[in-house]
């Protein structure tokens, strides 16, 4: 085996690993399968393999049921893509997402068996949960392939941060591109509301908010 095991990066539940091949790593994600609790990022020779909580995942889903409302209340046409792989070996860049969303691209993608990011587009939207410090940057890979937009909540707060095509770097801002007036502010308040209150009166209280400002 190619890769170098010596000094992993870890913390409880993930570990990083460096001078890995391209063919170690996709020997990794064919051993893995379906595997729904581990995820693999994978960026010009450095391997970050995660092994995802239980707080990591419900606040993983709270957000993607945000996104799935939000669009609703906004009549915008989505597809999940949920944590498919998404690699390019010219790039030497690979990742799994918490979770994903084609938004414009939506029509095009619906129907797919498979993704290929030769010839398809990445997902519009990538939603990142990280709170750990210490996990391989994202950004660099999430930019290699081109995603536009990433929603990043790092253990309090969501973050909203569009790629700058000429640059290919991302920025901060305050709302979102891909579900047009949704800001970092309101993600972040019913993502904290949503992992203490009962879902009936979370949904309620979200639709109330889209039509109290205009969204339905």
């Amino acid at each position: 085996m190619a890769a170098a095991l010596s000094r992993p990066r870890q913390v409880a539940g993930q570990v990083i690993l460096r001078d890995i091949t391209w063919e170690t790593y996709e020997r990794l994600l064919s051993e893995h399968g379906e595997s729904t609790g581990t995820r693999f990022v994978y960026h010009r020779g450095m391997l970050e393999i995660m092994i995802v909580s239980y707080r990591h995942e419900i606040i993983n889903r709270i957000i993607a049921s945000l996104v799935e409302i939000l669009a609703e209340q906004l009549n915008i046409d989505i597809m999940g893509a949920g944590s498919t792989t998404f690699k390019r070996q010219d790039l030497a860049s690979g990742f799994e997402p918490d979770s994903c969303f084609y938004i414009e691209n939506a029509e095009r993608m619906r129907g797919k068996d498979a993704v290929d990011l030769t010839i398809d587009p990445p997902p519009d939207l990538v939603i990142e949960i990280d709170a750990s410090n210490v996990s391989l940057p994202r950004f660099p890979v999430f930019a290699a392939v081109g995603v536009p937009e990433v929603w990043r909540h790092d253990g309090n707060s969501i973050s909203i941060h569009t790629l700058d095509r000429n640059t290919s770097a991302y920025r901060e801002t305050a709302q979102s591109v891909a579900l047009p007036g949704v800001s970092s502010e309101v993600l972040t308040r019913f993502t904290a509301a949503g992992v203490t209150e009962k879902r009936p009166a979370w949904l309620k209280r979200l639709r109330e908010w889209t039509a109290a400002t205009g969204r339905d």
